[in-house]
């Protein structure tokens, strides 16, 4: 008789985490887990902590309780598994390079801030380029480019750091249609190829059409399951509040 194989290890542990900011409770007994191949889709209204979730899985913030581990590793010790896309406000799009060097300087793990650029790094920026439709503009000032383009800049900059766990903050905002279907296009195939990627947004509609599994935050966990949580008016309500469960019931 066959044995059968045993259950993935998760990728991404989030066990009982607490985040105090300014005093303040900004995440209280969170709990998580993401797999390779999962697309997780992190929802709750403003304020709700899903920003500072990702940020104490990157280790930039404190843990006042409970762990993360990525990979089994704490968060000091595994930047190299994990790529991150900020929401477009925090990068210093004034700052005069082009595309090219921007998603190069995702890199600098790897390089250090002034050694010279080696033939592996400059394929992986071929490849995040290629990846989200942005080799022919490779030369263009970022300073010049549209929202669509800006988000798949720090898209390929994070995927040229060719990492496990890809944390997405806000993907979506403000972008066109033709960008929001191509980098869902983009994230379901990642998931596919068994990357682990973990989006904060506030698209229920995307959500429900591209993850593979949601949460509902509002500084805890209030629910976990598939896209069709989404349409559960009990679990929005709990969530985000009465008019968004209306409409989702609707």
């Amino acid at each position: 008789m066959t044995e059968a194989s045993p259950p993935p290890s998760p990728l991404l542990e989030v066990d009982d985490v607490s985040v105090t900011l300014g005093g303040r409770p900004a995440v209280e007994d969170a709990h998580l887990h993401l797999y390779p191949g999962d697309l997780l889709g992190l929802l709750g209204p403003n304020g709700a902590g899903k920003t500072t979730l990702l940020r104490a899985v990157l280790g930039l913030v404190p843990i006042a309780h409970g762990q993360v581990r990525v990979g089994g590793l704490s968060p000091a010790r595994t930047r190299h598994l994990v790529g991150y896309v900020p929401q477009r406000h925090e990068f210093a799009w004034d700052f005069p390079i082009d595309i090219a060097g921007a998603v190069l300087s995702g890199r600098t793990r790897f390089r250090g801030l002034l050694r010279r650029t080696r033939p592996a790094d400059r394929e992986a920026v071929d490849r995040a380029l290629d990846l989200v439709g942005l080799t022919a503009l490779r030369r263009r000032p970022i300073g010049e480019l549209s929202g669509g383009q800006r988000q798949r800049v720090l898209v390929a900059r994070a995927l040229a750091r060719e990492p496990q766990l890809l944390l997405l903050d806000e993907p979506f905002t403000g972008v066109d249609v033709p960008t929001q279907e191509l980098l869902n296009d983009l994230f379901g195939r990642l998931a596919a190829d068994g990357k682990a990627l973990l989006m904060t947004t506030h698209d229920l509609a995307a959500a429900a059409r591209t993850c593979t599994r949601v949460v509902l935050l509002n500084r805890t966990v209030v629910a976990e399951g598939g896209p069709r949580l989404l349409a559960d008016p009990e679990q929005m309500l709990r969530a985000f509040g009465l008019d968004t469960a209306i409409g989702a019931a609707a």
